[in-house]
């Protein structure tokens, strides 16, 4: 089963930052440049890291509901192929 996801960019795609729909589960993930933009984990959400090269992404659930982390993380390995990010890591916390 192939599960099809929207993707929101910026205007300036460069930024990296977006949005990743499910259509299915309702569910959204919202992607920041941990490096450059202001992020601030909200409570009752789910936030995961990746790492690729020099650059660090943080992605944080919108509208959380004990959706299968399964499903998250697909999401953002969908996003990372999705933006070139092969060699990208995901991370349960803040990788140091």
């Amino acid at each position: 089963m192939m599960l099809n996801y929207l993707i929101s960019l910026r205007k300036n795609e460069a930024d990296k930052k977006g949005t990743i729909h499910d259509p299915e589960s309702k569910l959204k993930i919202r992607v920041f440049d941990a490096l450059t933009s202001p992020f601030r984990p909200k409570k009752g959400e789910v936030q995961y890291f990746v790492t690729a090269g020099d650059q660090t992404l943080a992605f944080q659930t919108e509208g959380y509901k004990k959706h299968k982390t399964i499903l998250i993380l697909h999401m953002i390995a969908c996003y990372c192929v999705y933006l070139g990010l092969i060699e990208a890591q995901i991370h349960a916390s803040w990788p140091y």
